[in-house]
């Protein structure tokens, strides 16, 4: 993916990427005084003392002279600390709907807690931004040249003098991967790893996982499609970017994935597709993108569409292209996609 090619989509390109690829995909609780945070178990974690290192997917080390409890970070990354105990002062990226709700992003924030300094594409508050005093900026990366996700081009250099920033890859990798990274940047930031809710929801996702496996291996027939809804287009993503995808396709599971030339329109993420064109490809189960900025199943009103074998069936779930990344949000997702594929018919 060329590192240019955040700067060359359009928002409606992104947002659609978002659903088809991982929306993100193609671009480039407020903290105690007393570091201090509590997770929903009710569990309270103590930061450590003394001095904070960590080195980001960039590459980049950043260094404090301690631990930073004044966070800020991506909503999605925000919601997977907050699973880990940790808690952020502000927040940037989809985090309630446009009924005062909690965004699909946003986990079990309570989002009251937190400041939003930015709910949509290209919106960051830098003066709310500069006004919560942050020691460090924490978001994801969706491509190789180290674009922060969510952090507005037209404002980045203002942002990177506020704070020094930590990036986690999402891009091109499994998503034990990125799984693993934003649990020792927890750990670092004073979480405890070992408490029986972290334990156990690790066991959950391993157990979840080999469930999977066992599924695609026993129904090798059945074919998966991940798609993302707009208004004008159906997009069809394909496995080879997306953490999800390719932790699944790993497993074992059978992808329709549209050829190169044709994904090529969407940086190598996904292939667009008009409604009337919506069968292109033969699919047992669609996965259909769960966020906000794109249309859910139940509203999709296209005939082309309600024709489709899977929908006709039944057999359509959702998917989280940017998946919270911690074992505890991550479980549902491979045990839903497991059950899918053990129930469903052969019907394309």
């Amino acid at each position: 993916m060329p590192n240019a090619r955040a700067t060359h989509l359009t928002r409606r390109g992104i947002l659609a990427a978002g659903g088809a690829l991982g929306l993100g995909a193609v671009l480039a609780a407020c903290g105690d005084d007393d570091a201090k945070s509590s997770g929903s178990d009710g569990a309270t974690t103590a930061a450590k003392s003394g001095p904070w290192t960590f080195k980001d997917d960039r590459g980049t080390t950043v260094k404090l002279d301690e631990v930073p409890t004044g966070i800020v970070a991506f909503t999605g990354v925000a919601a997977a600390l907050y699973d880990y105990g940790i808690e952020v002062k502000g927040v940037f990226g989809p985090t309630k709907t446009a009924d005062g709700k909690a965004d699909v992003q946003a986990g079990d924030m309570d989002i009251s807690k937190v400041t939003i300094l930015g709910n949509a594409w290209d919106q960051f508050n830098v003066e709310k931004y500069a006004a919560l005093a942050p020691q460090v900026l924490i978001t994801t990366l969706f491509d190789d040249a180290g674009t922060l996700w969510y952090v507005p081009e037209a404002s980045k250099d203002k942002i990177a003098k506020l704070a020094p920033s930590v990036g986690i890859s999402v891009y091109d990798r499994q998503l034990t991967e990125p799984l693993q990274r934003m649990a020792e940047l927890a750990e670092s930031l004073g979480a405890d790893m070992k408490a029986t809710k972290v334990t156990d929801a690790k066991k959950r996702f391993e157990d979840a996982s080999e469930r999977l496996r066992k599924a695609a291996k026993a129904r090798p027939e059945i074919t998966v499609m991940a798609g993302s809804a707009s208004q004008d287009i159906f997009y069809v993503s394909g496995t080879n970017l997306s953490i999800d995808l390719e932790y699944f396709k790993a497993l074992g599971v059978k992808f329709v994935e549209p050829p190169e030339k044709a994904k090529a329109q969407g940086g190598g993420w996904y292939e667009s597709l008009s409604w009337e064109n919506v069968d292109k490809y033969p699919a047992d189960i669609i996965m259909m993108d769960d966020r906000s900025s794109t249309i859910q199943p139940a509203d999709i009103t296209e005939a082309t569409w309600k024709k489709l074998p899977a929908v006709k069936a039944g057999q359509i779930i959702s998917r989280s292209p940017e998946p919270i990344l911690s074992y505890d949000k991550c479980v549902a997702m491979v045990e839903n996609l497991a059950k899918a594929i053990e129930d469903a018919k052969k019907v394309a």
